[in-house]
């Protein structure tokens, strides 16, 4: 399933994306089912051929450009971001929030990953750990239905020891030693050369394993994100935004910049925005009086007649209609449940809507990104991450912290089982270079 070395899967997924980024496929969207189902690899490519040649709906209303200089001219301009101006005891204090938080959130998500929001409540109920206030706690035995992800044996309440190994925070990890070996001017070459020395093929998925594919094959970003990347605007991008927008604080547009030079080996177009509003989302957090602003603020760094930036205004606006979270979701599923459960837009809005009624507490922001459902893991860490960066470790309880033990496993080379303490002073030190790679009076594209 989504398995980009499946060419049916691959065929399959492409018509679904067509479909949700307004091309016009119904014509022969029966024919491509047909030889997703019995074609072969001939009429497999033929019919792919096909898709790719697709035209936009007549009235497609978005424009959703993919490099770097077309998305910074779609940026809709807005007031200035006010400059970091913290002690070094409150960037650590920030950063080890951040990396706090985006633990606890991922840990949180992980054993309820692709269960629907029906789903998980059902759970919840029956466990009798609605709403979330902890870690999900084990039901022994599974009811009928109702059984955790096998991670559950070091994800759930009393089975802690660590930070779980995942994806979530292994690109955080990765994005730290891109850092620490090219310092800012990173491309997405660069990113690509670490992926194939530090990351295991077998542990990437969707639009980075693709990517990955076409990077053994002899392709050259851009080219990595779209050959044969049905995946192309999911959520993958968007779990690795964070590091950038650690070492930005007060500086989306930096934060933003150094996003698209990691998503644009793997994504293109919403797929590429979600991880620039993420990291300038986190820059924002920094600075921002409370987290809707930050939101707002950040709302400037995604194409302003993107998708992904009428959800995250729709999302704003049931905020300040005082809709429920309840209802709230329930827009969102209605608006947005057409996409595919890990597609950027759809979660990123899960994400938005849970910082926004979590107001300011953290069990409940996390507890609402994983109770929304979807990419329960990436929302959660997400969540996590955005509220620790902005309200700092000390806002986060110890019953998320205490667990993990100040550890962390990870499939990135060289960093399994290392202390995130650790990765806290690293992530410090790049931060701290941030001033010099972008010294006062560099235009911020606000």
């Amino acid at each position: 399933m989504y398995d980009p070395l499946d060419l049916g899967d691959v065929l399959a997924a492409e018509l679904a994306d067509r479909r949700v980024s307004g091309f016009d496929v119904d014509a022969f969207a029966d024919v491509v089912r047909a030889a997703v189902e019995n074609g072969s690899t001939a009429e497999r490519e033929r019919r792919l051929a096909e898709l790719e040649r697709a035209r936009l709906r007549e009235g497609w209303p978005y424009v959703e450009p993919s490099d770097l200089r077309g998305i910074q001219a779609a940026f809709r301009t807005g007031g200035d971001v006010p400059a970091w101006g913290g002690t070094d005891g409150e960037l650590r204090d920030r950063l080890a929030g951040a990396w706090l938080g985006r633990c606890a959130g991922c840990n949180l998500g992980k054993p309820v990953e692709g269960w629907s929001r029906e789903r998980i409540g059902r759970y919840l109920t029956v466990a009798g750990a609605f709403p979330i206030e902890d870690y999900l706690p084990r039901l022994d035995p599974f009811p009928e239905g109702l059984e955790l992800n096998p991670c559950w044996t070091e994800t759930t309440r009393g089975n802690i020891s660590s930070m779980a190994r995942d994806d979530d925070t292994d690109y955080t990890i990765l994005g730290l030693h891109v850092l620490e070996e090219y310092g800012f001017d990173f491309g997405p070459a660069q990113v690509g050369e670490e992926w194939m020395h530090h990351l295991p093929l077998g542990l990437t998925y969707t639009a980075e394993r693709a990517a990955y594919r076409n990077l053994v094959d002899g392709f050259r970003p851009p080219d990595t994100a779209t050959f044969r990347n049905p995946y192309r605007e999911w959520i993958g991008a968007q779990i690795r935004g964070d590091m950038w927008g650690y070492v930005s604080p007060g500086d989306p547009a930096e934060a933003s910049r150094l996003a698209f030079q990691d998503a644009s080996l793997s994504h293109t177009q919403n797929g590429i925005y979600g991880e620039m509003w993420a990291a300038a989302l986190i820059a924002c957090g920094f600075v921002a009086s409370d987290l809707r602003r930050a939101i707002e603020a950040s709302l400037a760094f995604v194409p302003d007649r993107s998708r992904l930036a009428e959800a995250l205004r729709d999302v704003l606006t049931l905020h300040e209609q005082g809709r429920t979270w309840s209802e709230a979701r329930d827009e969102i599923e209605a608006r947005y449940g057409h996409y595919n459960g890990v597609h950027t837009i759809n979660n990123a809005a899960v994400v938005a809507a849970a910082l926004l009624w979590g107001a300011g507490d953290f069990s409940r922001t996390i507890g609402l990104a994983v109770e929304g459902g979807w990419d329960t893991d990436c929302n959660g860490a997400t969540a996590g991450s955005v509220f620790g960066v902005t309200f700092g470790a000390g806002a986060i309880p110890s019953h998320w912290v205490d667990p993990l033990d100040d550890r962390i496993r990870s499939a990135i080379v060289g960093f399994d089982d290392v202390r995130i303490s650790d990765l806290v002073d690293r992530t410090v030190v790049q931060a701290r270079r941030h001033r010099e790679h972008a010294p006062e009076g560099v235009p911020r594209l606000m």
